[in-house]
């Protein structure tokens, strides 16, 4: 990751104010005070893995504000995932609070207000995911944001070692590898996010939320299964067919819809993956459920506005 700021090469009265700019322009944009600011001390990083930013930085105590005013002004469409590395940090929103230690994570919302209090020596990792690329695994976030996620826990466990080994790491994967572990991160965020649900919770919403993240798990895990149909996924979510696609028609799809547009992801993944290259079209169609090739190329190109084969043809060229 590339070091984008230090406070060591600029004068002690002009550390925090430089350090502002440069955090609102590369993190969010927000206010804050330090508890000192004539012995204010911070430094950044970021980096990037495919559409995925990750920014790394470690600053002096402090008190942050994101307002509606801020939220009013957001110029992208993301979720934070926010991995604490060292020291102490307390994030409230959205009528919650979590008092972090090092190793969990939590979900932020930036269309949403939060208030911050960093320690000394909080050293912060932020991957910022374009929303509909993690709500397309869990669905809406909006019951997930500020739910501590504690490495005791095996699925956060996993996702938080798996997210602190990423900045070791982004400036020497290539072209394909990146994509590939793009992916692999937001599907462990996803799994940890889902562990957060299994909570009761004292509202029907959250319980809703709860069977969405069920409906679209026993998809994923059956993609393969060419036999998939409606029933076998209700059954596997623990809900009726009609409810299950209740619940999916808020978010404009159904239990059907949702089995394709997540088969066709895989194999446009595919198609386009070098190592994946000996595999024929058919071969990889097959594998991920689709049983009528005429079919399989008709959805795709609605999907992707070219045949599979000819998407194929361009990936190389790319």
């Amino acid at each position: 990751m590339e070091r984008l700021f230090s406070t060591d090469q600029v004068h002690p009265r002009d550390r925090f104010d430089y350090w502002h700019s440069v955090a609102c322009k590369n993190l969010i944009v927000h206010d804050a005070t330090p508890e000192c600011r004539p012995t204010f001390q911070a430094e950044l990083h970021a980096g990037a893995l495919a559409d995925l930013s990750l920014v790394l930085f470690e600053t002096a105590p402090m008190r942050v504000s994101h307002t509606q005013y801020h939220c009013a002004r957001m110029q992208s469409d993301e979720v934070f995932v926010c991995r604490l590395i060292s020291g102490q940090l307390v994030l409230e929103q959205a009528g919650r609070e979590v008092d972090m230690k090092a190793g969990d994570m939590t979900l932020l919302d930036p269309l949403l207000p939060y208030e911050g209090k960093f320690s000394a020596g909080m050293e912060l990792l932020v991957l910022k995911a374009p929303r509909r690329s993690m709500e397309a695994r869990v669905g809406r976030t909006t019951d997930m944001v500020t739910r501590i996620m504690k490495p005791a826990e095996a699925e956060h466990g996993l996702a938080s070692a798996f997210l602190a080994m990423l900045p070791d790491y982004t400036d020497q994967l290539g072209t394909f590898a990146i994509e590939t572990v793009k992916n692999q991160t937001l599907d462990l965020i996803a799994v940890s996010l889902a562990k957060t649900q299994e909570r009761p919770r004292p509202y029907l919403s959250s319980a809703k939320a709860s069977a969405l993240l069920n409906i679209r798990a026993a998809i994923e895990a059956r993609l393969t299964d060419r036999g998939l149909d409606a029933a076998t996924v209700a059954a596997a979510a623990g809900v009726s067919v009609r409810y299950a696609n209740a619940l999916l028609a808020q978010e404009g799809t159904s239990i059907a819809r949702l089995i394709q547009s997540r088969r066709l992801e895989r194999c446009h993944r595919a198609l386009k993956d070098p190592f994946q290259a000996h595999r024929t079209v058919s071969e990889i169609a097959f594998a991920w459920g689709f049983l009528d090739m005429t079919h399989f190329g008709r959805r795709f190109k609605a999907t992707y506005g070219v045949l599979p084969g000819e998407f194929r043809r361009n990936s190389k060229q790319d």
